[in-house]
Formats: C-alpha cells, sequence, structure tokens
C-alpha cells in the first residue's frame, strides 16, 4: 500500500473511531491510559439483596477508548451440559443477573432462550451492536441479534464476582451509551454499522454450543501461522475455545490495533499485549477475513509509529 493509500486509509480508521466513541474522548482517545480506578464493593438494601443501582457514581474509562477492559481474562457462558447439571443454582444466577442489570439499566433483561446467556432488550440495532463491541472489549462475552443482546450466564457465577462483573460492565457501557451519545452520533452509528456489514458481516466467535468443536485449534492455528506469515506476530501461550491470541510488543500497540480491528467489523479484545480475534469456521472459514483483519491494521499501526 502506497503513502496516499495508507493516509486515506488512517483517515477512515479516525473518523470510524470518533464516530463510535463518546464525544468525551473523540479527541484523546490516542491519550487515554489503561489504568483502572479499582473495585466498586457490593451494597445492600435492607432486604438483604444487593443494590445494584447504588454502587456506581463514575467508571473507569471504556476500554473502547483505551481505558481498560473491566475484566483481566474472558468471562465466558456455560455450555448446554453444564446448564443442564446444574438448573437451580443456574436459574438463581440468571435471575439475579437479570435484576442487576435492569436495575442499572432500566431496560427489559430476562432469561435468554439461548442457555448459558441473559437478554437484553435494546433500543435500537446499533445500540446493541455498540454494546457488543463495546462489552466484548471489556473481557465479557457478549453477543447480538437485531434488538437483543445476550450476557453470559453460568451455575458457577459467584454474585461478588462473575455476577457483578456482568452487572458492572451493563452498567458502564449502557452509561456510556445512554447519557454521553446524542441522538444525531447514535443515528450516524447506525448507519456507519450498516455499511460495515454490507461490505463485511461481522465476524463474531462461535461460541460453546456452535458448530464443530474439532476443527476449531485447527482454524486458530491457520490463522497464527496466516498472521505471524504476514506481520511477524506470534500467537499467543492463551487458551480459549473461539479466540485466537496474537501477541504484541507492548500494550499501547495492543489497544491500536484491537480498536483497529473493530472498526474492520471485527470483534477484538485484549488481555495485555495480546488481542484477540475470533476463530468461526461458519461464517469466516479459513480464517481469511479475520487474518485480512489483523493484518491490515498491523500495516497501519507500523505507518502510524505505533509499532
Amino acid at each position: 500500500m502506497d503513502a496516499h493509500a495508507t493516509g486515506l486509509a488512517l483517515e477512515e480508521l479516525d473518523f470510524r473511531l470518533k464516530t463510535v466513541l463518546p464525544e468525551e474522548y473523540r479527541d484523546r482517545y490516542e491519550d487515554v491510559q489503561p489504568v483502572s480506578m479499582g473495585s466498586a464493593g457490593l451494597k445492600y438494601a435492607a432486604d438483604g439483596q444487593v443494590a445494584w443501582n447504588e454502587m456506581w457514581k463514575t467508571f473507569c474509562d471504556l476500554a473502547m477508548a483505551g481505558g481498560p477492559p473491566h475484566k483481566g481474562t474472558l468471562l465466558e457462558p456455560a455450555t448446554r451440559d453444564e446448564v443442564n447439571a446444574h438448573p437451580d443454582r443456574y436459574t438463581e444466577v440468571v435471575d439475579e443477573i437479570c435484576r442487576g442489570v435492569a436495575m442499572v439499566t432500566e431496560l427489559i433483561v430476562r432469561p435468554s432462550p439461548r442457555p448459558g446467556w441473559v437478554r437484553v432488550s435494546c433500543f435500537s440495532d446499533a445500540m446493541a451492536g455498540w454494546l457488543l463491541r463495546a462489552i466484548v472489549m471489556e473481557n465479557v462475552s457478549a453477543r447480538a441479534e437485531g434488538l437483543a443482546l445476550d450476557l453470559p450466564a453460568s451455575p458457577h457465577f459467584r454474585i461478588e464476582k462473575e455476577i457483578k462483573n456482568v452487572v458492572t460492565v451493563a452498567a458502564k457501557t449502557c452509561h456510556y451509551w445512554l447519557g454521553h451519545m446524542p441522538r444525531t452520533q447514535k443515528q450516524t452509528i447506525a448507519v456507519l454499522f450498516d455499511a460495515m456489514d454490507k461490505a463485511t458481516p461481522l465476524i463474531e466467535p462461535e461460541w460453546p454450543d456452535d458448530g464443530d468443536h474439532s476443527s476449531r485449534e485447527d482454524l486458530a492455528g491457520t490463522i497464527a501461522a496466516a498472521v505471524h506469515h504476514e506481520t511477524g506476530l506470534t500467537r499467543s501461550p492463551h487458551c480459549y475455545r473461539d479466540w485466537v491470541g496474537i501477541e504484541c510488543s507492548n500494550v499501547r500497540a495492543a489497544v491500536w490495533i484491537m480498536r483497529a480491528i473493530v472498526m474492520c467489523n471485527v470483534l477484538s479484545r485484549r488481555e495485555g499485549t495480546a488481542v484477540f480475534v475470533p476463530i468461526n469456521a461458519a461464517s469466516d472459514p479459513g480464517g481469511t477475513a479475520v487474518t485480512r483483519a489483523v493484518t491490515w491494521c498491523h500495516g497501519l499501526a507500523v505507518a502510524r509509529g505505533v509499532l
């Protein structure tokens, strides 16, 4: 890619990022540091239940904007077998997540028809799509279809740990979407997402009960080898069924590349210096789209001086 084409590509990337970020980040997203404000403690109401809506006055910067991801490692949903093995505990977890998310977002939340998930009803496809991208970058699993946004649930989730994680990221991301982004910006995001989907449909991971598990490691290896061949970046040692990690030289580069990949309509997230991209044999057979996105974004990072 020549210098002129690279310049245009960087301008388009900058336009997309400024379109999706809340206004306070638009001219400073390159300078946001991934520093955590610390974790809020649980608060309880008189009836002994967690008062989820009284726990937060402010939030860390969005991971989408360069802030620290809420979770250091990915929070994943239960498999169908795990749900079936502990149905009573699973129902308790789902009920509490639904209660908590509804309290902090004032949205309709109910059990998802998919085992391992709770379902949030969003006001628009754009809202669901934006929350999907923002929440995954916080290292909490999510999936979206139309107005429906699914968040993870599992029988092993504890109220002070994983349940709190889910409620926190819902509170944090909805806080920014509902309170910091005007209607005109949301309309612009809808137009952008529609254009991106028409050019290249969003690549998401296959989830525990989707597709053929046996082929996923082979596809992960194919993607990692192709990325290494094109960029020199190596595969991270992290092991996930539905994601493959690529090591970057430092946190700043990982944040930059993660955001750029998401603007190529491929979900991405970060753990330390590792950037993760999805494995999906159905929507991206051979990993071609994911490999192309990582390679493209690596080239732009080099051109910008990030690498």
